[in-house]
Formats: structure tokens, sequence, C-alpha cells
């Protein structure tokens, strides 16, 4: 009988430790198992103290754009339901009048590219509850007027004006051409690289429209054949400046509502140049339009009369590497405007007049203003995000707008986000760590005091507790050659430092880049911590060429992509062989993106130190993707044939030793599959036995049903067999 007890004993002790260590499997991390809730379309009112969220009811599959207050969270009101609107078969997104009494809703939406999209639209009245669509055919980017009373958008690559009161669609341009001429909508590049869909804006009295034209006739075409629909394969075909290659030619221009006319403004003085960003400032005749030269290193600030068109340059920012694009300038009441710059060797905040004359530095020190969320008038106080509490987290500060009584707002050491009330009397805190998931909490701006916790994740991590899963161990390295680099270390649970274990490295590696931050868990950390569970270290190192450490750290990569990058990643790799728990013959590299050029890199380059690597959607040379990112960094290659050539992994295949997994889509409009294919004919002519997948019509992202599950799976066993 004892001995029947003591089994059982056993047995229940058996059955709780195995509870208690339940794996992570693919299918639950890919099946959205370890999903977060979170606060869908926050957006904070102009007008009230109020905000909306973008609401999902699983009973009636329906969305509601719900309306909450700032000092109670309680809902106030559902503005409206989807499910009372048979013709609005659910909200895709939604944008308010100044006035905040109608809403532009988008649904049914069709994306183009990875920001780009057409939708059908359609304008809800508050205050009538009645719902127009806006036009019979999808369009891009419609935006209301400030007056409320008109609405400018894109259809076909032509700009519209659609007046609410004669429901009459009056046509701005009419030159539009697929693969010609866009107006008022970016080109591929422009989306992708200065990261902006609307190019036109409307002026504050409502009278005149700025947008950008951009004549694509003379830009290389690049074509994707699509396979799986059809007995005969389709073709994408789209303009795609290589590096080297011919841009668009782009141009200003102003339309006057009241006199239909629009003016094209004089920018001859430039040649072969960007306009990055346009916005009409406070002044309602005065646009503000950024002006960047071909290399990037020159940005002129103009300011443009709206009749005239005569042009002013107010500021200008040079750099020897390259001038970084942002969201950031503000215009102030008195037309003094808010900038960001690197060039005191961290990004910053300035403040200068209404002619371009610097008032004052804001914020300074070793540190980077990561986010500008805006300026408090009545308190004289600017809210923005920084690395000041360390370069892997983020907090939210307030500092006057003479730069005294900087105050930081946000007190758990992590990642913090701000989304403030109108009168910046509250803001709603989004809140992670690698050990905390996300929590959305209102804070007092004045104290920083919590007010009220309004979403948190207390079910995950209850759920993630049975799993009992490694963590991430931050610390900062020493290389060989006395560089310091961040890294995070995934050790297994049980980890015994009298074993050997292989190290599985991942990274990104771009310029600007941060992979070890302390931040809540991605999809991929998920199957970090999963192979943990089964045996391996993973580990991730921010090489030089990363961002948030200043700009001499980030930009010293200029013109010798995956030089400095590739010797960081083999360095430390290197390192973590003489740690006394590491098998220095057992360690591999993942990377997507660019971070599949440099695992490519690495494994062929560093032959003796890694042993395994995997590139997914890999650049394999810089010839082969946009004008616009890779010149920024590596001027032309007509320029820097060297930069171009030396660092390629195709040219380095012959050194190959270990295992390689290559694997794209074909249907990837970023990194072509262009670059796997020369890769792969290199690799064949260089007598190199490697592993390889292609996923059809798949674009960068390679997803889509079981894709990512599949994917995973390969790679997973690819790392079980040759690590």
């Amino acid at each position: 009988m004892k001995n029947i007890t003591k089994c059982l004993f056993l047995l229940v002790l058996t059955s709780v430790s195995a509870l208690a260590q339940q794996k992570l499997t693919l299918e639950e991390i890919w099946g959205g198992a370890f999903r977060t809730q979170g606060m869908n379309a926050l957006e904070a009112m102009k007008n009230t103290n109020q905000y909306t969220v973008l609401n999902f009811d699983r009973a009636t599959r329906s969305n509601q754009i719900d309306l909450y207050d700032f000092a109670t969270l309680e809902k106030v009101s559902t503005l409206i339901d989807s499910k009372n609107h048979k013709e609005l078969q659910g909200i895709d997104a939604y944008t308010f009048s100044k006035d905040e009494k109608k809403i532009l809703i988008a649904n049914n939406s069709d994306q183009i590219f990875r920001h780009s999209f057409v939708a059908d639209y359609f304008i809800y009245d508050t205050a009538t509850k009645s719902l127009e669509k806006l036009a019979d055919y999808k369009v891009q980017e419609p935006i209301f007027s400030p007056d409320g009373t008109k609405i400018a958008y894109a259809y076909q690559n032509n700009l519209y004006v659609y007046d609410l009161g004669s429901k009459k669609h009056t046509p701005i341009t009419a030159d539009g051409k697929k693969n010609a001429v866009i107006n008022g909508i970016t080109d591929w590049v422009y989306e992708e690289e200065f990261a902006f869909v609307r190019a036109f804006d409307w002026n504050a009295t409502s009278d005149k429209i700025a947008f950008i034209r951009f004549d694509e006739t003379n830009v290389p075409e690049f074509s994707m054949d699509m396979y799986v629909s059809g007995l005969y394969p389709s073709q994408n075909v789209f303009k795609y400046p290589k590096a080297g290659e011919k841009n668009s030619d782009v141009s200003l221009h102003v339309y006057d509502v009241k006199t239909a006319a629009a003016k094209k403004i004089n920018l001859d003085k430039y040649t072969d140049f960007y306009i990055a960003r346009i916005e009409w400032t406070n002044e309602a005749n005065t646009l503000s339009a950024q002006v960047l030269n071909r290399h990037q290193n020159n940005l002129d600030l103009l300011f443009v009369d709206g009749t005239t068109g005569a042009t002013k340059t107010v500021l200008n920012e040079k750099d020897k590497a390259y001038v970084d694009v942002t969201d950031n300038l503000t215009f102030l009441k008195d037309n003094s405007f808010i900038w960001t710059s690197e060039k005191d060797g961290f990004n910053h905040i300035y403040h200068y007049d209404k002619n371009g004359k610097l008032k004052n530095q804001i914020t300074k020190g070793k540190w980077e203003v990561t986010a500008y969320y805006g300026f408090d008038e009545k308190a004289g106080a600017i809210y923005f995000q920084s690395t000041e509490n360390g370069s892997i987290n983020r907090d939210v500060y307030s500092v006057k707008l003479n730069g005294s009584a900087k105050k930081r707002l946000t007190l758990q050491t992590g990642t913090n986000g701000a989304t403030f009330s109108p009168n910046f009397q509250y803001f709603i805190n989004s809140y992670s760590s690698a050990k905390n998931a996300p929590k959305y909490t209102l804070l007092e701006t004045k104290t920083g005091k919590l007010v009220k916790t309004i979403v948190s994740n207390e079910a995950l991590e209850t759920k993630l507790a049975k799993y009992d899963l490694p963590t991430k161990e931050f610390s900062e390295i020493t290389t060989e050659k006395g560089h310091k680099l961040n890294t995070w270390m995934i050790k297994p649970k049980d980890f015994d430092p009298t074993k050997k274990y292989p190290v599985f490295m991942f990274q990104y590696s771009g310029p600007g880049s941060q992979q070890v931050d302390n931040n809540w868990n991605s999809t991929d950390d998920y199957w970090f911590m999963m192979l943990a569970q089964q045996g391996y270290i993973v580990a991730c190192v921010d090489g030089r060429g990363t961002g948030f450490k200043g700009a001499e750290f980030k930009k010293c990569t200029q013109k010798e992509l995956g030089k400095y990058e590739v010797e960081d990643q083999i360095d430390a790799a290197k390192l973590f062989g003489t740690y006394a728990y590491v098998d220095k013959s057992r360690i591999g590299i993942f990377g997507w993106s660019y971070g599949g050029f440099m695992a490519s890199n690495c494994l062929f380059q560093g032959a003796d130190v890694f042993k395994t690597a995997i590139a997914v959607a890999p650049v394999t040379s810089w010839r082969f993707y946009d004008s616009i990112y890779t010149e920024r960094y590596m001027q032309t290659p007509q320029e820097n044939q060297g930069g171009y050539d030396n660092n390629s992994p195709i040219n380095h295949v012959s050194k190959l030793k270990g295992n390689f997994l290559l694997i794209h889509g074909t249907a990837d409009d970023n990194v072509h599959v262009q670059n796997t294919m020369k890769m792969v004919e290199a690799l064949v002519q260089a007598n190199k036995q490697f592993d390889w997948a292609i996923y059809p019509d798949k674009n960068h992202g390679i997803f889509g049903g079981k894709t990512r599950l599949q994917l995973y799976t390969k790679m997973t066993n690819f790392i079980k067999g040759n690590l």
C-alpha cells in the first residue's frame, strides 16, 4: 500500500512538472495563441477631451467607432456601428473632419503596396446619423478640407475635389496614367522609403491644394509573374528605380479651388532631387516643402507663396552621410516651428522662428529623441519620447520651450509611448518590456500619476506562466576590436553552465534599426524561446550601423553597407565561442531582408565561425535594390563600385563551407526574387551545395494561410538538422 501511494505521489509530481513546463509549438505561435490585447486605431480628438477606438464585436461580426472620455475612461457613446448600416461591411480605417462632426470611413480595402490601398469610402454625419458613399469607385487617400465642405481624393492617378453640398466631383488633374504620371500619390520608391502615400494637402482656408506630380515615364519597369491563379501566369508590371537608375521627375503644384487653376512651382535650381515632404503652415498662403538632393546629404526647407509661387529657403541641413527625413516638423501659432536634427551628433529638438532663425536647441545630451508628441501652448511645454534612460528603453518626457524643467513622466523601465488628450491634461501610456506584456494606462501629465488601467494583458501573462519560458538577458559586450554592442541572450530554462550549447544568432543590422530593445515579445521571440526549450541558446547583437546610440555609431557604415556590420557579427560569434557553455563549432545565424543579406555574408565570410545560416528575402547585391534607400547609404554604383561589389554575398559564395538555407517569395515587390536567383546561380557555378525554398506569389512578408507555419517549420527542422 505504501509503495502504491508513493507511486501515485510521484505520478502526480511528474504530471505537475510536465504541466509547469508546457512546451511552445509553432501551431500556437502562428495560430495567434499569444496575441496581445490593445487599443486599435486609438485617436485623440482635437476639440474635446476625448478619444476614439475602433472596436470589434465578435458576436455580430461588426465594427464600432467608440468615443471615450479621457478623464473618466468611460465610454461616452458609439459614434457608428457597422451592423446598423448594411452597406458598411466592416470598418478598415477612419478619419475625422476638422470640426469632428463628420467621419470618412474606409472599407472593402484592396492593398496596393506596403502602405497604399484603394477602398470604398463613406461619409458619416455624427449628428444626423446619415451615411453617404463618397464615390461609386474605390479611391485613395481622401481628406476633408479644413472647413468640412469638400473632400480631396485620388483616383486612377488623378486628383479630384468632391463638394459635399452640390455632390459634384471636380477633376484637378487629367494627365494621370498608370506607369507614366501620378498626381498627388507617391510612386513605389517614395512610398517605401519616405513612408508616405498622400502627396497632397489642403491649406488652412480650404481654398488651395498643394500636390506633388510624379512623371515615371523614364523610370525602368520591373515585372513579377503571378502563378497561383489561372491557367497562364499573369504579370504585375510597375516602375521601380534601382540604385543609379532614373527616378521619377517630380514637380510641385498649387491648385486654386476658386479659380480652378493650377500653378507649377519653380524648382529649377534643383536637379535630380526629391520632394520628401509637403505641408501647409499656419499661414494659409505659405506652403512648406522639404527638398533633398539625390545623395540625401543636403535638405532645404522651403516656404512657398501659394499665390505667386515664390520660394524661400528658411532652413538648410547638411550631413557628411545623410539627413533623416521625419514627420516632426510642427508649426506653432506664430508660425515658428519645431524641428528635429542630428547635427550635434544625437537626434534632438530645435525651435526656429517663422523666418528660419534658430531660437533655441530645446533638448541636449548623449541620447536620442525618438518621437515628438506635441506642444502645449498653455503650459509652454513640449512632450517627447527619448532614450535618455538607456538606448534599449523609451520614456516620455516634458520640457519647456526654452529647454528648462525637463521631466520624466513614465517611471517603468521598458518601452513607453503616449497619446495625449487635446488639452494635455492626461495621456494614455502604452507600456511593455521584455518581462511585462503590453499595458495601457491613463496618467496625469503634470505629475505622471496613474489614474486608471485601461487595457492589460494579465490573462496572457497567466497563460504564459504555464510554459515557464526563458527570459531575455540584456547586456553590453565588447568585441576584440573594442566595439561596445547591445546584446540579448535567451538561455534554456534549465541552463547548465557546465554543458556546451549551440548558439543561434538573430539580427537585422540595417542602418538606424534596433533589435535589442526592452519590449514585449514578437512572434519571432516565441520561436526563439521554443528553440531555447529545445536546448539552443539564442542571441541577438546590434552592431555598428544600428540606431539610437548617436549619429557616429549609426553612420559609420556609410558607403560600405555590409562591411562593419558583418565584422561585428563575426566578432560577437567569436566572443560567444569563448564562453565555457558555448559549443563554438555549432553557431548559426538568421536574418530577414537586410538581415538575410547579413546572414549570407556572415556564413560566407565567417566560414570558420558560423556553421549554419538562414537567409530570408535577402538583398544579395545593393545593385538590385531601390534608389532612395540604397543611395542614401551607398551613393550610386557608378560612384561607389567597390562599396557595392566588395560586400555583396554573391561575390563571396566560393567561401561557403557550412549549411545554407535561402528563402524568397516570388511576388516580393520590395526585395525582388531576382536577388535570390542571382545568388542561386552564383552558388551553382561555384559548385556549392545548399538548400532553398521559393514561395509562389508571396510578398516580402511571406505570409497568408498556412505559409508562416510551413516556413517556420522548415526553418526549425533545418536548425535541428544542421546546428
